[in-house]
């Protein structure tokens, strides 16, 4: 039990929508281990990104629990999340998700900043460097390409040394060449620091770098499909 990182126990999500209640996953039950790099994979609207944003603490559960590095994130309230997600999490979007009115450096550094690191700064620095953009630091993202923003984006989610690593579709709007650049980023930096990864993919090249795979069908965890390690 002292390597669980993450503990899912009959989760279940439902959310209210213009045409009533719409329940998006069906009693998830899984754990993740101390090191793991779990590859989640489905069809489009099997419910992979929302199990992403349960494990974040972005979506509440509205069923089940779910514990992170032993925090029972379903009896936190916002506040509470936001404090955990900044002390232990990093995550990756395929949005992208920076702040347009500050430059690559600001974003990397701010959320060290609001974790109370006197060297913010220096930090953001270093770690732009290691996703090669130290000569990009002044840039603002409207200044940037794609792949660009991306490796941002893994310097800001590495910089506090996260204990988990999300990533939603972290190569969906770049181009092939940048989408592999990223992704041996992705799994060297997480190499390096050590961090647990949860990675949201359609891509089954990507999926193979995982050392655990689960497949999600329909919200729930196709069993047929269960695999512990990546073909």
């Amino acid at each position: 039990m002292a390597d669980l990182v993450l503990s899912l126990k009959d989760a279940s999500l439902s959310l209210d929508g213009n045409a009533g209640r719409v329940d998006i996953l069906h009693g998830i039950s899984l754990d993740v281990n101390r090191g793991d790099t779990l590859g989640l994979i489905g069809p489009s609207g099997s419910g992979k990104s929302s199990l992403l944003m349960l494990m974040g603490g972005l979506e509440m559960a509205t069923g089940g629990t779910i514990t992170a590095l032993g925090q029972d994130l379903t009896a936190m309230d916002e506040d509470a999340l936001a404090r955990f997600r900044r002390d232990h999490m990093g995550v990756v979007f395929q949005s992208f998700h920076l702040i347009p009115t500050m430059t690559a450096l600001e974003n990397v550094a701010t959320p060290l900043e609001l974790a109370g690191h006197a060297d913010a700064f220096e930090r953001a620095e270093a770690e732009l460097e290691a996703v090669g953009l130290g000569h990009r630091a002044g840039h603002y993202p409207t200044q940037m390409s794609g792949g660009e923003q991306q490796r941002v984006a893994l310097a800001r989610a590495l910089a506090p040394r996260p204990d988990i690593l999300l990533a939603d579709e972290p190569t969906g709007n770049l181009d092939a060449t940048n989408g592999t650049a990223i992704m041996d980023l992705l799994f060297g930096l997480r190499d390096k620091h050590g961090a647990t990864l949860v990675l949201v993919t359609h891509s089954r090249e990507l999926a193979a770098r995982c050392n655990r795979v689960i497949r999600l069908r329909d919200g729930r965890i196709d069993d047929a499909a269960r695999t512990e390690a990546a073909e």
